[in-house]
């Protein structure tokens, strides 16, 4: 099994869904194995054009699967559509292996 990232990037439009959000999502997160490497908005674009969000947070999992029952997880559901509907958010899973080796 490989371990996975998720990449996101998310800048809130409004911020009645965050402290909801939080508690739920921790526990979600590490109950699926997952682990927050970087939860921040200390970051900075080295390259390309674009406005830069206002979070970008980088999630260890174990497996592609963790990531995805994550997600799917009907405890994550309600929180994931506030967030959505609360923010721009972009989110990406990159498998942790090096294709062009």
């Amino acid at each position: 099994m490989s371990t996975y990232y998720s990449v996101l990037e998310v800048t809130p439009t409004t911020d009645a869904w965050v402290a909801d959000y939080i508690g739920p999502a921790n526990k979600l997160v590490a109950q699926y194995g997952g682990k927050y490497l970087a939860r921040t908005d200390s970051h900075e674009r080295l390259e390309g054009e674009g406005e830069n969000p206002a979070l970008r947070i980088i999630i260890e999992w174990p497996s592609r699967e963790a990531a995805v029952n994550f997600m799917n997880d009907p405890e994550y559901v309600p929180h994931l559509k506030a967030r959505t509907a609360g923010s721009v958010s972009h989110h990406a899973l990159v498998e942790a292996k090096d294709d062009l080796a």
